[in-house]
């Protein structure tokens, strides 16, 4: 059993090689396998582990459970493209070119771990959605695609440690209209956000995602099952999570934490302790050097991401590192959301237990997509299309309705600054408030060097070359 059910309102919000694992005999047992499984628009908290009252996730509970869980795990950015980018190479997405964007092509000179575990002598290989969307230009970055774990597992040569992708399409949009309900869920059950006004119509939305999210835990349940029945599954890592929050307003596409903010439980029955919790911030991107030092692989170079093998081999539980008190992400461009130019809505962000700043480079554009329509045709378009989306735009201009429309749609400012000790859910930005002129200066100067430091062009002047990239994603009319 895991030693705390979380609930949301109470989670606060080296790199050395080895040769592979030690056992108590002293001597070093083969390297491990690595199992990754992804879901696709999945966020926190909604895991029964993290409180949720109504979605079930026996699978993630049970890898939490088995080894730790994580309460504060960020993404790089909050869009598909990007943030498997930035898995696949340990480095921030800014770093990556044309791959800091949605549907773009994978850039030429970024190895991913992927590939140097196949080069090391892993067997690797993916399943359903793995990079992208997007061109890898047939690299194969995060391995050959399979029809499924037993497919893979057939093939594999005997005795050959593998790295295998696990990648779902739920619960990306679109849902299946009260699949949820149908399943037994109660709306009445539901925890609606603040941010969004509560009816019948959004509370039957979140079940449909539910129904989805229920669904990845059960496919990943049965993977396990097939590594058990293989023998595989004691010395395998497993690794659970979601490539970025929810496909709702305010959420994907956000920094806020509904955007940014992922479950994540690793376990490995060979050498990590089980049944804890830990609070560091880490990101997504400390996955490879993870794995790779677990593998006794080299590090990738320009790595920005720090393995997370000294946690998960600690017996501590809470904050074990005294480094990990912070977590940067980020926005590029998402879809061609803009009416009236292809660019993005270029963002970073610096989150610590207490405060959430974040900078927009071009508080002129819409963040949500054009209220008048884009180069895809549609208004606000990076807001995924869905029964919530639809909810907020129509009501809008009813009473008490458009802080709503307001905190998903509207145009925001320069600097952003939420203070998570009274606002959890990142409503009510405090930036020009007096009493926080010094905190607003301190994250910005550290969110700043920080960036400087890890080379984002966004910080360098260079910034404009993410608005130039391809877009590879079906258009409804051209520039």
């Amino acid at each position: 059993m895991i030693l705390l059910k979380l609930r949301s309102s109470l989670i606060f919000p080296f790199l050395f090689l080895v040769a592979g694992v030690t056992g108590s005999n002293g001597e070093d047992s083969k390297r491990p396998n690595i199992f990754f499984a992804i879901a696709d628009d999945w966020g926190w908290p909604h895991t029964s582990v993290y409180g949720d009252a109504v979605v079930k996730t026996p699978t993630f509970d049970s890898i939490a459970s088995n080894g730790v869980l994580f309460t504060n795990a960020y993404i790089s950015s909050p869009s598909c493209t990007p943030s498997r980018n930035a898995i696949l190479t340990g480095q921030y997405h800014w770093r990556l070119k044309s791959g800091g964007n949605l549907w773009s092509h994978y850039p030429e000179g970024f190895p991913t771990y992927v590939q140097a575990l196949k080069q090391a002598g892993y067997f690797v290989g993916s399943y359903r959605k793995a990079f992208g969307p997007g061109s890898d230009g047939g690299k194969e970055v995060a391995g050959k695609q399979f029809t499924g774990l037993d497919e893979f597992l057939k093939e594999r040569p005997k005795d050959q440690p593998f790295c295998f992708w696990f990648g779902a399409s739920d619960p990306h949009r679109s849902y299946i209209w009260e699949s949820g309900l149908r399943a037994g869920m109660k709306l009445e059950d539901v925890e609606v956000p603040p941010f969004f006004p509560d009816s019948e119509t959004i509370r039957t939305d979140i079940l449909d995602y539910y129904w989805e999210v229920q669904r990845f835990d059960r496919q990943v349940g049965e993977a396990l099952a097939l590594l058990e029945a293989a023998g595989e599954l004691e010395n395998t890592i497993v690794v659970m999570t979601g490539d970025h929050g929810w496909p709702f307003p305010r959420g994907k596409s956000n920094l806020y934490d509904y955007g940014a903010r992922v479950p994540l439980a690793i376990k490995w029955h060979a050498a990590v302790p089980e049944n804890r919790i830990v609070t560091d911030f880490v990101s997504t991107t400390d996955l490879a050097p993870t794995f790779l030092e677990a593998a006794g692989v080299d590090i990738l170079p320009e790595t920005t991401g720090r393995s997370l093998l000294p946690i998960l081999k600690s017996e501590s539980q809470g904050r074990v590192s005294s480094d990990r008190e912070h977590v940067l992400t980020g926005k590029e461009r998402h879809t061609l959301a803009q009416m009236d130019h292809v660019g993005g809505t270029p963002m970073r962000a610096i989150r610590t237990d207490e405060f959430l700043y974040i900078h927009n480079f071009k508080p002129e554009r819409w963040p949500a997509g054009h209220p008048d329509g884009s180069y895809h045709g549609k208004i606000y378009m990076d807001i995924d299309a869905s029964p919530t989306k639809d909810y907020i735009v129509e009501h809008k201009d009813e009473a008490d309705m458009e802080i709503y429309w307001q905190l998903s749609c509207g145009l925001r400012p320069a600097d952003e600054l939420y203070d998570l000790r009274l606002d959890p859910f990142q409503m009510h930005n405090v930036a020009d408030r007096k009493e926080y002129a010094d905190t607003l200066e301190r994250l910005k100067t550290q969110l700043f060097e920080e960036l400087k430091t890890t080379a984002d062009p966004r910080v360098l002047g260079e910034g404009d070359a993410f608005d130039q990239y391809e877009y590879l994603g079906r258009l409804v009319r051209k520039p």
